[in-house]
Order: structure tokens, then sequence, then C-alpha cells
């Protein structure tokens, strides 16, 4: 069982490590599987526990997990799952930001209902790290029409993956989903390699 956070660790090249955040009814040993299959893809990977409150009011906490990495932040992708995606979006917004990439999985735009998604992407325009973005077509968290839109108006160089008749939860395309991001940290690392 995890604490405050779950690692797992094979032997890994040099390169990108990844922390992942759960959504507001999980802990960090509900994103285990992300972290496993990552490892499995040839990531070290981290979940992380939140609290949950305001996503705003959890910054810091994420920011805390991410100062107690060893790894410089252009050796850090951040991640999570709804909530968590949200909360890691407003750490990579910051001013300096602490990761070299972020990916959300299943990012909460609205709520169910109530398509107003201008206040949860506000602080897009303000994210200067490549970013993935993976959805399922039936979210009722984010219409996929106001998620495109919210991401062409606010985070034009994003990168989205959707999944027609997928829900909040990407558990029934988890692999792919954990394939696509982990070819898109493979891109970071090529680069990161390069320079």
């Amino acid at each position: 069982m995890c604490a405050t956070s779950c690692v797992t660790r094979v032997g890994y090249p040099p390169g990108m490590r990844i922390l992942i955040a759960h959504g507001a009814s999980g802990k960090a040993a509900s994103m285990q599987g992300h972290a496993d299959g990552f490892a499995v893809r040839g990531f070290e990977a981290s979940a992380i526990d939140l609290p949950l409150r305001k996503a705003e009011r959890a910054v810091p906490v994420y920011r805390e997990r991410v100062e107690a990495q060893d790894e410089a932040p252009t050796a850090l992708v951040i991640s999570g799952q709804s909530y968590g995606g949200r909360v890691a979006s407003l750490l990579a917004a910051e001013a300096e930001p602490a990761c070299a990439a972020l990916i959300c999985f299943s990012y909460p735009l609205h709520r169910p209902g109530h398509p107003d998604w201008d206040q949860r992407s506000a602080h897009w325009p303000d994210i200067d790290v490549p970013v993935l973005m993976l959805s399922g077509e039936s979210d009722p968290f984010a219409r996929i029409d106001l998620l495109r839109r919210a991401m062409d108006e606010r985070l034009p160089a994003a990168r989205l993956i959707t999944y027609p008749k997928v829900g909040h939860s990407l558990k029934a395309v988890l692999d792919d989903a954990l394939d696509q991001a982990a070819a898109f940290v493979r891109e970071l690392r090529t680069e990161v390699n390069r320079d």
C-alpha cells in the first residue's frame, strides 16, 4: 500500500521520469496501474497523492512532490487523471515550469451538464511545455467539441488523442493510452538528449 507515493523502478536508461496524480475519488494506489504500465514501457514512474480540495490549493503539494525528485525539471513529466491532471496543468502554467512536459488523462474541462469551459482552461495559454491530452469522446466532464475548441483557442500546440464511446475513465483503453503517452515521452527524451 502507498502512503504518499508509489514508485515503480526497474533498470531504466537515463531520460524522463513521470509523476502521475490521481483523480478526485482516488489515491496514489489507484494510479499504480498507470505507473506499472509506464514501467513496462521503459519509464520510471511514481503515482503521487494530492489533497482532495480545490485544484488551485493542491498545486503547492504537487510542486513539493516535484521538488523532492532527484531529476531536473527538464527530465520530469508531470501528469494526472482528471483532477490530478488539472492540478498538474496549473503547475505547468507557472512562470518557471517544474517539468519538461504535461500529460492529462481525462482532463475535467467542465462539470457534467455545465459546459462552461472557460474557468478550467483559463491558465492554458501560460503552459509553455509540450502537452498531451487523452480523452474519451463520451466524457461528461469534457464534451469533445468543447475540449477541441478550448485546445484550439488556448493550447493550439498540444496533442489530443480521443477514444470513441469512452467516458471519463480510460480503463477500457488504458493500454493504448499508455502507448500513446510513452511515445510522446520518447519523443521528448530524444529531443532533450539531442540538445
